[in-house]
């Protein structure tokens, strides 16, 4: 089974939590398909070959499951933001649950109890509140026999998103099914303004040009934000590079008055990350509103807010059920980002602590308590594992309920350590991670044991899944 070699006749019967189907080959041997879903028939290129298993890419479907149906989107298959689209949803969350229970018996060595059914998106297209549209001086062009002219024909600036695995590709998008309006309006008519004004696309390998990145925002209230992140290297001197952001967002405001907030940065890094520059308000106010239960969170173009407003609600809801508050409890809110639940939570409460590592979510947090007239929450910025010790419970209290919702590595050792040590009474455990979760309530088995857990889908046809889990003290 060397690499290159095809594969004829798999049979997919399992999916896996990165999105590949698995397969078990007559020899035994275990082969991982790319795009693959159970009840498909295909035949496959292997791109891997480990000890013990393969990895692989469909070349040719023999037979595609019953649960597959047409795809929405015409640039499904090249884009890489919906990789399910084509299956069915119901089956979609099936396995989602599925692949979050193996985990828990595979890795934790635990049954849950009580696992309740998945929450599917109320939204399985403009689900998003937030998109990134590239810039580049060269579009990805699939068949490049579509060009007109000779083999050199020069290929057209794009406006839209990346292939998977090509820092340098970019597929020019029309419409996109993820965002609901004005974004495809916005990037479409900043494509065209663009293009007439002859604006040099950003070169992602010459790290030259002067458009970049279009950031675009909207919330369940009502209000929407633009975010343009331009490069001066095309300009010779900043000035002039401003001068011409402040005219191509003139015109885009022209056309589209009733956007919030106006911003751009000027970035002339050779990556897109925009958090440690100085971001300018051009036009309309510095932050739109989102609003979930009668709580207001201000999102400024740097904050974090979930990308889901549907499915951020079920996982708060489902987080203060779990926390079973009555009122006058010490609550922990461990890699709390802008305190979205510390803030939800609150007033359900005595007092709420939230630590996170960075500094910019830690004023959000303050910002959103304030708004909201919170007068009980404390925030702190800084590593988990350096504020979650003694100084801080002296000052504090021990905490009687602990939230934590650590990115997909999961929680350090350390504070695994301090969790054990100081002993709550109830652990609610966010994570968009099954695998590092089971991993962490292994670590804590020692304690605790886990009395419930709910999925919840916020990235409709995609692989990811968050899932909340209530641990008590045994």
């Amino acid at each position: 089974m060397k690499k290159g070699k095809i594969i004829e006749g798999i049979e997919i019967t399992d999916w896996m939590s990165d999105g590949k189907g698995f397969a078990r080959l007559d020899s035994g041997q275990v082969i991982f398909v790319d795009k693959a879903f159970p009840g498909d028939i295909v035949n496959a290129k292997v791109t891997k070959k480990k000890k013990d298993f393969l990895e692989a890419k469909i070349t040719e479907f023999v037979q595609k499951s019953p649960d597959r149906k047409e795809a929405f989107c015409d640039y499904y298959g090249t884009c890489g933001g919906c990789k399910l689209q084509d299956v069915d949803y119901n089956k979609q969350l099936e396995y989602k649950q599925k692949v979050v229970v193996d985990a828990f018996k595979r890795i934790a060595k635990v049954e849950v109890p009580e696992v309740r059914t998945i929450m599917g998106s109320a939204k399985t297209t403009e689900f998003r509140n937030k998109l990134e549209y590239t810039y580049t001086a060269e579009a990805y062009v699939k068949d490049p026999s579509l060009l007109k002219g000779d083999d050199f024909y020069e290929k057209p600036p794009a406006l839209g998103f990346h292939v998977p695995g090509r820092f340098d590709w970019v597929i020019d998008v029309e419409k996109c099914f993820l965002q609901k309006e004005p974004s495809n309006l916005i990037r479409n008519a900043s494509r065209v303004n663009a293009l007439e004004n002859d604006y040099a696309f950003y070169n992602m390998r010459s790290n030259v040009g002067f458009l970049r990145n279009l950031t675009i925002r909207t919330t369940e209230f009502g209000e929407s934000m633009v975010i343009l992140s331009a490069s001066s290297t095309s300009h010779g001197n900043k000035a002039a590079c401003v001068t011409d952001i402040e005219t191509h967002l003139n015109h885009l405001i022209n056309q589209f008055p009733d956007v919030t907030s106006w911003n751009y940065v000027v970035n002339d890094k050779g990556n897109d990350t925009i958090f440690d520059l100085d971001i300018v308000n051009h036009n309309g106010k510095d932050h739109i509103i989102e609003e979930l239960d009668g709580l207001k969170f201000k999102i400024q173009p740097k904050s974090f807010f979930q990308t889901n407003t549907d499915g951020a609600l079920k996982l708060y809801r489902t987080a203060k059920e779990f926390a079973d508050l009555k009122g006058d409890e010490m609550v922990f809110d461990l890699y709390c980002g802008t305190g979205s639940i510390s803030n939800y939570i609150a007033n359900d409460a005595g007092s709420v602590v939230g630590i996170e590592l960075i500094e910019d979510a830690i004023k959000d947090a303050k910002i959103n308590s304030e708004m909201n007239k919170i007068d009980n929450t404390h925030f702190y910025a800084g590593d988990v594992k350096d504020y979650f010790v003694d100084d801080t419970f002296s000052k504090h209290g021990k905490p009687e309920v602990l939230i934590t919702n650590p990115a997909r590595a999961g929680m350090h050792a350390d504070v695994i350590g301090s969790i054990l040590k100081i002993d709550p009474k109830r652990i609610v455990y966010v994570s968009c991670n099954a695998a590092t979760q089971a991993r962490d309530v292994q670590l804590l088995s020692e304690k605790y044991h886990v009395t419930k857990m709910q999925t919840v889908d916020l990235f409709p046809h995609t692989a990811h899944v968050e899932n909340v889990i209530l641990m008590e003290r045994n």
